[in-house]
């Protein structure tokens, strides 16, 4: 009878194990245990998984015999996908390869990176310790998301400066992959990218300082340069946003009018505004320079939307480092730069959270001024030990060895970057039509709601450019510091989040913490740690001994 009732449960468990089995084929869960839900898919990026109704396939590069951080890039990888396979409303393949693996050094290699590098597979050379020192590696912390007849290559790893330091980015990376898979599959399917413009024409930036900013958006954006002057209704009516980077002429009526008629229609713009005319360059040669008010005609356009650029400089003790000759070697030194401002985002925002200070050069205050239907969030400012000048203002390098006051600049911190959203007036309203337009643009007396970022910076998504072959740097970095600032990654979020009416923007601002080991603390208590681990269990196990003797010896004396 024991031994029936035995059998009854053992095929009880069985079928039950099977059925779950089966089960498990057609239906999907997962328990996510951790505080910040990293295993957790958004809303936004079930929402647009459940939508696909063609197959998606993605190829991931990053495989082989790879280094420890990027094995957990890897993983991390493999985690989010498989939970895309399972949301996926249609098939989604999913295929890890190794591109170099089983190829020979040299030419056969050679030919497949290139081949990789015209698709957008870019590969990244690492140094990696081993016994006999370094060895270098060449990795692709890629992807290539396809469907729908377009492709789309996908970054894995993040913000790569150029010291190649990728340890510390790793984790940022893997904060960012749900938002680069989600919105590389909703673009390809859709098979639309909204188009950019920087504009020319006025002094703006030059191609040169704004190649990392176009190549970078290049990657799911149409970007291209816009001549206000030149450019025409249709034109017009085919951007999606407007960046307007460092003017340095002023602003006819017809350019103005031109700027007014995309945000009636909804456009975005991004205004980068030097209200102060000053340049390191010219201090350089000379040791002064005089920073002298700009001219650009823009203040009533500025003024009617809700903002205002204003004639100050601002001096910051928190702030980024320049070059300078030093002592009667002529020897480079770092010295701190007060005119250059490291902005703090506001980390409530969704549209600057999770990326680093940014990097401004000779900043002013930016503030609101009261437009009924908009919007207004202050997303960047400078730290609270700050000082604040008026101009025309005489600069001199001679000011890096003053050492700030640190009375002086107590304040509070100051706005320095804006963001606008609503419906905007119309500057043009019951205005006679520019000389120099040609057709009618039609004018409303209000805009479809529209964003706009307002930054007391010209400089802010600029480039470095080497002296010597014309080569330009990531965008964000500094070349004499080896330092990567969070410039890139505020143009990018300003980007999405001007685009993107799925609004995206959210899933780029998910957190993942790595709680790792304090080093410091376990080299200081090694000794304690080590007792604990080896001698705490054997005390344990030999009570429990000690237990179970006595335990026995009382149970059969009974």
């Amino acid at each position: 009878m024991v031994g029936a009732k035995r059998i009854s449960s053992v095929f009880i468990f069985v079928a039950a194990l099977v059925c779950l089995n089966v089960l498990a084929q057609y239906f999907y869960t997962r328990i996510d245990f951790t505080k910040e839900r990293r295993f957790t898919l958004t809303e936004k990026s079930r929402s647009v998984l459940k939508g696909i109704s063609k197959p998606v396939t993605i190829r991931v590069y990053l495989d082989g015999d790879l280094p420890a951080a990027f094995k957990r890039l890897r993983s991390a990888t493999k985690d989010l996908l498989a939970d895309y396979k399972a949301y996926s409303g249609a098939d989604l393949k999913v295929i890890f390869v190794d591109p170099l693996s089983g190829l020979s050094a040299g030419a056969e290699q050679d030919t497949v990176m290139k081949q990789l590098y015209e698709a957008g597979i870019e590969s990244t050379t690492l140094n990696i310790k081993n016994d006999n020192g370094f060895a270098q590696k060449t990795i692709f912390p890629m992807a290539m998301v396809e469907g729908n007849g377009n492709g789309m290559p996908v970054k894995l790893l993040q913000n790569l400066d150029a010291s190649g330091n990728y340890e510390e980015h790793i984790n940022n990376s893997i904060q960012n992959l749900e938002y680069v898979f989600t919105s590389a599959i909703q673009k390809v399917l859709s098979g639309v990218y909204p188009r950019i413009g920087f504009t020319e024409g006025n002094g703006e930036l030059s191609d040169l300082q704004v190649d990392d900013a176009i190549k970078s958006l290049s990657e799911s954006y149409e970007v291209g340069r816009v001549n206000l002057s030149l450019i025409d209704k249709d034109g017009l009516d085919k951007l999606k946003m407007l960046v307007i980077a460092k003017p340095q002429k002023e602003f006819t009526e017809a350019e103005k009018y031109k700027i007014n008629y995309f945000v009636m229609k909804g456009g975005s713009v991004v205004w980068c505004i030097d209200q102060v005319g000053a340049d390191l360059d010219s201090m350089g040669r000379s040791g002064e320079q005089l920073a002298f008010n700009r001219k650009l005609n823009l203040d009533d356009m500025l003024f009617m939307y809700g903002a205002r650029v204003n004639y100050n400089l601002v001096a910051d003790a928190n702030c980024a480092e320049i070059p300078l000759s030093m002592g009667s070697q002529q020897q480079i030194q770092m010295a701190p730069w007060v005119y250059y401002p490291l902005l703090m985002p506001d980390t409530s925002n969704n549209l600057v959270k999770n990326i680093d200070g940014i990097r401004t050069e000779f900043l002013s205050t930016v503030d609101t001024i009261g437009v009924r239907g908009i919007r207004k969030t202050v997303i960047l400012h400078t730290s609270a030990f700050n000082k604040v000048f008026n101009t025309p203002k005489l600069l001199s390098l001679q000011m890096v060895a003053e050492q700030p006051n640190p009375k002086e600049y107590a304040s509070v911190p100051q706005s320095a970057g804006i963001l606008l959203e609503g419906i905007f007036p119309s500057v043009f309203l019951n205005r006679a039509l520019p000389a120099g337009m040609n057709g009618d643009y039609g004018v409303t007396a209000e805009s479809k709601p529209a964003k706009m970022v307002v930054i007391g910076d010209g400089d802010v998504f600029k480039n470095q450019v080497s002296a010597k072959d014309g080569s330009t740097f990531p965008l964000g970095f500094d070349r004499y510091t080896q330092t990567n600032y969070g410039n890139k990654a505020l143009l990018l979020n300003i980007a999405d989040y001007m685009t993107n009416a799925e609004g995206l923007i959210s899933l780029r601002n998910k957190e993942v913490k790595i709680r790792l080991l304090d080093k410091a603390l376990l080299r200081t208590e090694k000794l304690k740690w080590q007792v604990v681990n080896v001698v705490f269990p054997m005390l344990l196990l030999i009570s429990f001994a000690i237990f179970q003797h006595y335990y026995r010896k009382r149970k059969y004396a009974r």
